[in-house]
């Protein structure tokens, strides 16, 4: 055992180099958001690693009976050349040292140097990749915490009973969006919400949402903010001011899937889900023990009109009934305060889903290698001439003219001759704005319009080109509907044949009349 004040000692030292370490990898370049999330990670380590140390620290110097003890040690002994506490110490030191002969002396070394070491630098193995930890931590839709993945949560909420109409995706992260403007799933009606399958849905978005925060902002202390959240929430319950949404619903019992419309058979105690289970069992062997066990027995049956608790037990049950409603009431509140911190990341969400409906199958094979083989992030060799060189790309840009070609901007006069300051607005593409002509009339065969046409339910053919508003474009597509019925009925009318003896008959008659074998 080491004294305590070397203990003392070796923790404020490593406390200092955490520190360094903590500088030095927050001060790092961050060119891309793998980058920046590892960094992270890798910092949140850190503080955690130093908080264990503080707290340590803390507890040895609460402990005064130990410092007091560990002085009078080290204090000269009454006897001089009385060395029987060095000799005693040394035992222990050499006794360690025989039990673990290979334990290594610059641990500590080891564990800063994996901390802040920044992957294959050295470029010796480029073939082998390394397995990136914070990489495993999200699933292939969630693209490394770029976007968030509420499919199975999606699929939960559809399976609710009593909702009024099943969403889809896009509808769905709607729904979750508008928790900003007001409480967490209202379009969902009471009696749902006082379900257990909606406690069981609501718990399992609570937690992924919890753990999704945790996972991208690894340097935010969401636990403290959660409890805050979580207090909160219990002072307004206990005030009252849940009652007109929870409150009403505490004093009934809602059954759940499995207990609606069961039949109670009081021999057996137990309830059947259907008339004909419950008429196959009334011959069986156990039912008839029980029958007989029911005569002998001086005490009532137990629900004996099929109800599903007696009255007698049913105020016990109030109680845990309206605990599980609060828990139910408090799950949705702390659901959406992490809504509303993770709204930036649910539109960015909905945005790339939208973008994915309208990609081909090739094109997102071809995103999916992009992906799995992304380009090397240019590093910086550490002297002053990368950073001359960003001071000789940087380019004067004042009025954020468009890069030509050449990376560099384009002249003003070209500028004003392609009309690249005129601004075109695109209400089927969500009111997207397009500078300059040229890039307007290009987006009519792009996907954000090809998109917008689609949940119309228009094709994007060249008859609604030059079409931005959606009202001209619902309007010029039934007008085109009209039109070719009417182009179908003058070719019917129109178009003249001949029979074999030379009459003359509209295709519409000449075809009636072969068909009624007159010609």
């Amino acid at each position: 055992m080491d004294s305590i004040f070397e203990t003392q000692r070796q923790a404020h030292e490593e406390i200092e180099r955490y520190e360094i370490a903590l500088y030095s990898l927050l001060s790092r370049s961050q060119p891309t958001h793998e980058v920046r999330l590892q960094t992270e990670h890798k910092a949140a380590q850190v503080l955690s690693r130093v908080s264990t140390r503080v707290a340590s620290l803390k507890a040895q110097y609460d402990d005064e009976d130990a410092r007091k003890a560990e002085i009078d040690a080290l204090t000269a002994p009454a006897q001089q050349g009385d060395l029987s506490e060095f000799y005693a110490r040394l035992v222990k030191i050499q006794d360690h040292y025989n039990k673990y002969p290979d334990v290594a002396a610059g641990a500590f070394e080891s564990e800063l140097a994996s901390l802040l070491e920044e992957g294959n630098q050295d470029g010796i193995d480029e073939e082998l990749e390394e397995e990136d930890p914070v990489s495993l931590m999200f699933s292939g839709e969630e693209a490394y915490g770029k976007y968030v993945d509420l499919y199975a949560n999606h699929t939960a909420y559809n399976n609710l009973k009593n909702i009024t109409r099943r969403l889809p995706y896009l509808q769905y992260l709607d729904v979750l969006l508008a928790t900003q403007n007001g409480t967490l799933h209202n379009e969902l009606p009471k009696q749902t919400r006082s379900s257990k399958e909606y406690e069981i849905y609501i718990r399992s978005l609570h937690d992924h949402l919890l753990s999704f925060l945790k996972r991208t902002q690894p340097l935010i202390d969401i636990d403290s903010k959660h409890r805050e959240d979580e207090a909160e929430f219990l002072k307004k319950w206990d005030a009252g001011e849940f009652d007109a949404d929870w409150e009403d619903q505490s004093n009934k019992r809602v059954p759940s899937s499995e207990e609606a419309g069961s039949i109670w058979c009081s021999p057996c105690q137990k309830s059947y889900s259907k008339q004909t289970v419950y008429d196959a069992h009334l011959t069986s062997k156990k039912h008839v023990k029980a029958i007989a066990k029911q005569a002998a027995s001086t005490e009532p049956p137990q629900n004996p009109n099929g109800a599903q608790t007696s009255p007698a037990t049913f105020p016990n049950d109030a109680t845990p009934w309206r605990s599980r409603l609060r828990n139910t009431a408090l799950l949705t509140s702390l659901s959406a305060s992490l809504l509303a911190t993770l709204t930036p990341i649910i539109n960015e969400t909905k945005s790339n889903v939208e973008r994915r409906f309208s990609l081909t199958a090739r094109e997102r094979e071809q995103e999916l290698l992009e992906q799995t083989n992304p380009p090397p992030v240019p590093t910086n060799n550490g002297d002053g001439a990368g950073e001359e060189e960003e001071e000789e790309e940087r380019i004067y840009n004042p009025l954020k003219l468009p890069l030509g070609w050449d990376g560099k901007p384009i002249p003003y006069w070209l500028y004003k001759l392609h009309g690249l300051g005129v601004e075109y607005r695109c209400e089927i593409c969500s009111d997207h704005v397009y500078m300059g002509r040229k890039n307007f009339d290009r987006h009519f065969q792009e996907s954000r319009h090809a998109f917008g046409m689609r949940a119309l339910g228009l094709p994007n053919t060249k008859h609604f080109h030059e079409i931005t508003r959606i009202e001209d474009a619902l309007s010029l597509a039934e007008k085109l509907k009209r039109e070719g019925r009417h182009e179908i009925f003058e070719q019917e009318t129109m178009e003249e044949l001949e029979d074999d003896e030379g009459n003359v008959y509209n295709k519409k008659t000449y075809e009636d009349l072969k068909k009624q074998g007159l010609i």
